[in-house]
């Protein structure tokens, strides 16, 4: 991709100060990404007290977590960081949940194209096939069957159906499920289980609190919600700070005001700690940002404002 004819500034800035955006942003691809991606940010994640505090009670107990809170607040970074701080990154197994996932997308999915194909393929004739090469085993399968512990993500679980939340913890609870797809003999279907002796996943479920989950679903989770806040802002910029070489501590304490001010404005989707941290990268790369530039201008004039407003609708109120 050329940055140089992608440009991510305000016109109203010298062809000087746009090639010098150009070349910090092209230079600096390692911080946008640790901002953007959960496993890279994950070292960089700074939980408050009372989220440890549900880690800890959720771990103890063998209960899932169950994280809620607006979209942006860090739910997801939870399961990450955990994977990090246990060093088993390669162990972190996510289903993402949309409005026709079943409770068999978290144990695995038969691949009924795939047997049919194989099962009118000449080559193939008089054989007798194995239905197990036809099964994608899903993240609790996967989970199971790691040496090391495990962690399993179920990220925005009230996107699904209202009977996922109750179907999902018979098999949390019972630590086992049928596999009826595999071949058996004498109606003896084939389980899979939690090795003995082995501790169960940890589970992270998050929820955008779009809609309530379950009474029965809800009295068997740690619950926690995040809150979001200036402290979360605080801790996150200070975590990433090697990020915004050319602003000032001042800056940032403006930008900050400007972007909580921004939040406070009845908008449909409200920017959040990913898009307050990008924001600052941009007006880091820009080069030349002062206090001035940030502080005197209204809202929709703000310095690089498509990085945290991204509804056109919002971009009218404002």
């Amino acid at each position: 991709m050329s940055y140089t004819r992608f440009q991510l500034v305000n016109p109203k800035y010298s062809d000087k100060e746009r090639q010098t955006c150009t070349r910090e942003l092209a230079t600096r691809p390692t911080s946008l990404a640790t901002m953007r991606s959960h496993k890279e940010g994950a070292s960089k994640f700074q939980p408050s007290d009372e989220l440890v505090t549900a880690i800890n009670i959720a771990i103890a107990v063998h209960a899932p977590l169950l994280l809620t809170g607006e979209p942006g607040t860090g739910k997801t970074q939870v399961a990450h960081y955990l994977a990090w701080y246990f060093g088993i990154e390669d162990n972190l197994f996510r289903l993402d949940v949309r409005s026709t996932t079943t409770v068999n997308d978290l144990l695995y999915r038969f691949d009924t194209v795939a047997y049919f194909h194989a099962a009118q393929d000449q080559s193939r004739r008089g054989e007798k096939l194995d239905r197990g090469e036809f099964i994608d085993r899903g993240p609790l399968w996967l989970a199971f069957e790691t040496e090391r512990p495990a962690i399993v993500l179920i990220d925005e679980i009230d996107k699904a159906t209202r009977d996922f939340p109750n179907d999902l913890l018979n098999v949390l609870d019972q630590h086992q499920f049928a596999v009826p797809d595999l071949p058996h003999e004498d109606n003896q279907i084939p389980v899979r289980k939690l090795p003995e002796g082995k501790a169960p996943p940890i589970v992270v479920i998050t929820s955008n609190s779009e809609r309530r989950l379950p009474e029965p679903f809800l009295r068997r989770c740690v619950f926690h919600h995040i809150e979001f806040t200036e402290d979360i802002l605080k801790k996150a910029v200070q975590a990433h700070i090697g990020s915004f070489p050319n602003l000032d501590s001042d800056v940032i304490d403006i930008a900050l005001y400007r972007f909580m001010e921004l939040r406070r404005r009845p908008l449909r989707k409200k920017p959040a700690t990913a898009e307050f941290l990008v924001w600052l990268s941009v007006l880091s790369a820009l080069g030349g940002i002062n206090k001035r530039h940030v502080r005197e201008p209204k809202l929709r004039d703000l310095p690089a404002l498509a990085t945290m407003v991204k509804d056109r609708d919002d971009l009218s109120k404002l």
